[in-house]
This record gives structure tokens, C-alpha cells and sequence, in this order.
């Protein structure tokens, strides 16, 4: 596969490697996307706090933030837009400006854990092969890797997803995030729902963990109708797998 620089990423609007969905208040996401994040993915991620961890499309730092709150010591975030690079160190987090894949491609660093803050949508497929091939590259024996992405599997928003951004290029279901995982040799593959409705100090939180139940199974029970083995149909999923 010919080898792709970031100048060449299909993907012009919202790039793959800066983060998009920053509220106006940037302040303000480090609380929302704080607990966003540690309320989803913090029981799969290993313990052990000395762990070399990068961050990719890190934005303004949110993840990296707080996995330094956390007590994880040995992290680094990357993002192609200077303006986030400049809050992020004036948090005094460890972040640098540069591009994903010619860091990918370039550096000798070698970590335990990456950890795609950005959604692969922005990527086409040949770069999305190209890019999951440099992850698992970067990372140690058994190292795990974490990415996420619209899910095409959900009724309502699936197609709307992919349609509603002009750098959407695809979505991905539980079952197609594993098979992509799988072809680059990827193993231990876990494909989990993204829970929207994490904030438990707001009571609204409740309402929607209840509709989003019943939606959920309204949904399931309409694809084994139609003979289909989708179970996950929340807004986007992720997959953590690792590297043997």
C-alpha cells in the first residue's frame, strides 16, 4: 500500500488528527469529557500507572489530562492544530503539534497504550488500514490500542452520521470494527457501546439511560426479525484490542 503523508489525507474540512468536538467552552470539556472518558473507557485500560501512552488527535488535552489526574506519569498527546497544542501546555500537559501519521511513520517511540481521540470516520478505508497498520506497529508486545466510530448500525443516527459531515467517509457496525481489527492482525478484540448518558449529577441522565434501553431493544428485536446479528446500536462504539 503506497505510504500516505497527512498533506494527502482525503479528509480536508475536519481533519483526522485535530480534535472536532471541543465545546465552544474549552474549559468547560475538560469536566464533560473528562468523565465522558473515564466513565467509558477507564476499566479497559491497564492499571499500571507507568504505562507509555500516546494520544492521538489529543486536541485541547482532555484524555491526556485525565489520565495525568489519574496518576498515569508517561503520556503523550499529538494534534496537527497549534491553537490546541497551546491550551493543552498551558495545562503543562505533554503535547506537541505534528501530524498523526507522520509521527506514526517517523518516530522511533514505541508505547503500551494508543489512543485515537478523533473518529476514524475522517479516514477512508485505505487510510484507515494504513493508519490501524501503524498503530499496532507502534506498540509494544501486547500493547493495546483503543479507536472509535460512528455506528451505522443505530436506525436513527447511523445514516444521518455518515451523511451530515462531508469528511465522514464510512461507519462501522460491532461486527465490521472487528473485521477491519482482524485483517491487520489485531487480536483480543472487544467492541463496546459509547454511553452518552454518563452524567449521573444530572437527573435528566436517568430519562435518557431508560429510552435509551428501550430503544435499544426495540432495535434488536427488529434485526433478529430481519435474521440480523447486530446487538450494539448505540450513537458510536469502540474497540480495544491489543497487539501479540
Amino acid at each position: 500500500m503506497e505510504c500516505l503523508k497527512n498533506k494527502k489525507l482525503r479528509a480536508k474540512i475536519e481533519p483526522f488528527d485535530t480534535f472536532w468536538e471541543a465545546p465552544e467552552d474549552i474549559e468547560k470539556g475538560f469536566n464533560t469529557f473528562g468523565k465522558f472518558y473515564q466513565r467509558n473507557y477507564l476499566s479497559h485500560i491497564p492499571t499500571k500507572k507507568d504505562i507509555r501512552i500516546l494520544v492521538i488527535s489529543c486536541g485541547p488535552g482532555y484524555f491526556v489530562n485525565l489520565l495525568r489526574n489519574l496518576g498515569y506519569t508517561d503520556v503523550l498527546g499529538i494534534d496537527s492544530e497549534e491553537k490546541k497544542i497551546k491550551y493543552a501546555k498551558e495545562k503543562q500537559l505533554n503535547c506537541k503539534v505534528t501530524h498523526a501519521f507522520d509521527f506514526l511513520m517517523e518516530s522511533d517511540e514505541q508505547f503500551d497504550l494508543i489512543f485515537g481521540e478523533q473518529e476514524i470516520n475522517h479516514l477512508t478505508k485505505d487510510e484507515i488500514l494504513q493508519f490501524l497498520d501503524l498503530c499496532r506497529n507502534k506498540l509494544n508486545k501486547n500493547g493495546m490500542l483503543i479507536i472509535h466510530s460512528l455506528n451505522g448500525a443505530n436506525p436513527i443516527t447511523g445514516s444521518e452520521a455518515l451523511a451530515q459531515n462531508f469528511d465522514h467517509y464510512n461507519t462501522f457496525t460491532d461486527y465490521s470494527l472487528k473485521q477491519v481489527l482482524e485483517h491487520v492482525n489485531f487480536e483480543d478484540i472487544k467492541v463496546i457501546p459509547l454511553n452518552l448518558y454518563i452524567f449521573y449529577e444530572n437527573p435528566l441522565n436517568y430519562i435518557g439511560l431508560v429510552l435509551d434501553k428501550l430503544l435499544n431493544l426495540t432495535f434488536m428485536l427488529s434485526f433478529i426479525f430481519y435474521g440480523k446479528k447486530n446487538r450494539i446500536f448505540t450513537k458510536k462504539i469502540a474497540a480495544i484490542c491489543k497487539r501479540q
